[in-house]
Order: structure tokens, then C-alpha cells, then sequence
């Protein structure tokens, strides 16, 4: 048993750092989530930045991406991957230059009037700039590795005030991190929750599952219907409603855990983090969420 522990915190590790890891199977995958298949059941919107191609035939200009910056989803049918590039050749398309694939591209002072269909891309705009100013999380870029649905691997934690430190695992066919398949009808962000109330049903409604971001993200696409999923390796913490209740149904306030909620179902775990190294990154990713976010848009 303690091979494993080990050999979990080091996968732990790994994707702290940003590395991935193959997605041979999904622990929690519902009847009604089929494999992504693009622009059948998912679509994957990049903000022009990614392909060198798009940007080239919509702008002019020749660029390479940098980092993830931010991201967007509406449930597993729409993502949006926001990145922060850099400009590396080319000159912005003129007028008279324009053909059907140009968007009609043009700089923009921050202070000029401009006409938008919606003002969401003001706040990613701010997040490149803040970034760019101080970045406030690792380099994210996706990984070559395939996966066939859209899944999220979970790095699901407990803490308490003396800063000791759990992780949520499954059992078999050998312990390992839980992962879980996003579902049509809610956000991608809800994986965690399934995970949460199949380990701990009762204590799901004492608890918020927060998200708190994504360490490193993986997808393929070669060969489509087959590898057009993601997977999102991500940050997840359990936390204590402040406001709990007692078996009456009355309101108590909440005086702190010292120990994570029991788990339920015989296929979880629990396993407190020991190695002091581990410990203290996780605790300072909780506290500082320094990880590149994910937003649901719902």
C-alpha cells in the first residue's frame, strides 16, 4: 500500500508541474455522455490565436502562443480557450486585402469607441494585460495526449486550520486519482460534484466543491470522433459551508474540521498528504490559486 501512496503523490507532482497523464478510462462516465465528436457534440472555440493559419488568414499576422490565459465553458458542447501570443511576422490585412476569411482586424487604443456584439472579450483583454504586467500562473500549453470525452482528473482535496492536507482517491483496479466525464446538462466544472455526492452523499450539502483551476490540460484530435475529448487535470477543494445545520434543521455555525467528511462508499479513500514538499505546494496553490482558471459561463 505504501507503493502506492507514493506512486500517487508522485503522479500528484507531475501534474503539478504541468505534465500530463494518459486517460486509459473515466471512474465516473453516465449512460448519456457519448465520446466528443467535433462539431457534433463539442465545439472548441480558440481565441484566434492558437492555429498560425486562422490568425494569418483572419489578421495577416504570423504568431506564436505564449500561454493559456483563461479557460470559458457552457457544459461540455462549448469551450472557449483563451491565449495570450506574440506577434512573430506578417502585417495586419489592409482593406483592400480583405477576402471571406477576413474578420477585418484592427489595434485598438483601450480609450477608442468600439462597436461589439458582446463585451466579453473586454475582460480577456484585461486578463492578457494583467498577465503580461505579472503572471500569476505557470505557462499552460495543451499536451499531445488524446482522450475521447471530456474529462476532468481530479486533484480533490480536504484541509484543515492546522493546514493538514487529504486527497479523495478511488481504490481499484489500483489507487489512483478519480476522474470523472462532463455530462451535457451542466458544466464541465460539475464532474466534481458527481465525484463528491457518489463518496460523500451526506456530506455533499455541508460542502462546496470549488474549482480552483487547471494544472495542465490534454487533447489529441487526430483522429476525429475518436480523440476529439479534453482533459482537464484540476484543482478541486472541499470546503465546509460556514453556515451548517444540526439534525433539527437548524442553523449552526461551523467551529472547523480537524478531519475530512467520512467517506460512504467503499470505492473512496481518503490519504493524508505527508510528504512535506507536496504539502506545501498544494496549500499554497489553495490559498494563492495560482492556476490557470476555468470559468463556467452559466
Amino acid at each position: 500500500m505504501e507503493k502506492e501512496w507514493r506512486e500517487v503523490e508522485e503522479q500528484v507532482e507531475r501534474l503539478m508541474s504541468g505534465q500530463g497523464s494518459e486517460v486509459t478510462g473515466c471512474d465516473l462516465c453516465p449512460e448519456q455522455c457519448k465520446p466528443a465528436s467535433l462539431k457534433k457534440t463539442v465545439t472548441y472555440i480558440v481565441c484566434a490565436v492558437i492555429f498560425n493559419e486562422k490568425v494569418k488568414e483572419e489578421a495577416g499576422f504570423d504568431c506564436e502562443p505564449i500561454t493559456l490565459l483563461l479557460i470559458q465553458e457552457q457544459g461540455p458542447q462549448w469551450i472557449r480557450f483563451n491565449f495570450l501570443a506574440k506577434i512573430t511576422g506578417g502585417s495586419l490585412k489592409t482593406l483592400l486585402e480583405a477576402d471571406q476569411e477576413s474578420l477585418q482586424a484592427g489595434w485598438w487604443d483601450r480609450k477608442a469607441v468600439l462597436p461589439l456584439r458582446g463585451r466579453d472579450i473586454i475582460r480577456i483583454i484585461d486578463c492578457g494585460l494583467k498577465y503580461s504586467q505579472e503572471p500569476w500562473h505557470p505557462v499552460t500549453l495543451p499536451l499531445d495526449l488524446s482522450c475521447r470525452h471530456i474529462v476532468q482528473k481530479l486533484i480533490l482535496v480536504f484541509t484543515n486550520a492546522a493546514d493538514k492536507i487529504w486527497l479523495l482517491l478511488i481504490k481499484a483496479p489500483g489507487l489512483h486519482l478519480p476522474s470523472a466525464a462532463a455530462v451535457k446538462t451542466h458544466a464541465v466544472t460539475w464532474a466534481a460534484n458527481m465525484v463528491v455526492q457518489e463518496a460523500l452523499p451526506t456530506a455533499y450539502y455541508d460542502h462546496d466543491v470549488n474549482t480552483l483551476g487547471v494544472f495542465s490540460l490534454q487533447h489529441s484530435g487526430r483522429q476525429q470522433g475518436r480523440t476529439d475529448g479534453v482533459c482537464f487535470n484540476t484543482l478541486v477543494a472541499l470546503v465546509p459551508d460556514r453556515v451548517q445545520r444540526n439534525q433539527d434543521g437548524e442553523k449552526v455555525e461551523s467551529t472547523g474540521m480537524l478531519q475530512p467528511p467520512p467517506v460512504e462508499n467503499p470505492r473512496y479513500l481518503w490519504h493524508e498528504v505527508h510528504k512535506q514538499t507536496l504539502r506545501e505546494k498544494l496549500l499554497e496553490k489553495i490559498k494563492n490559486t495560482s492556476i490557470l482558471p476555468l470559468h463556467s459561463m452559466y
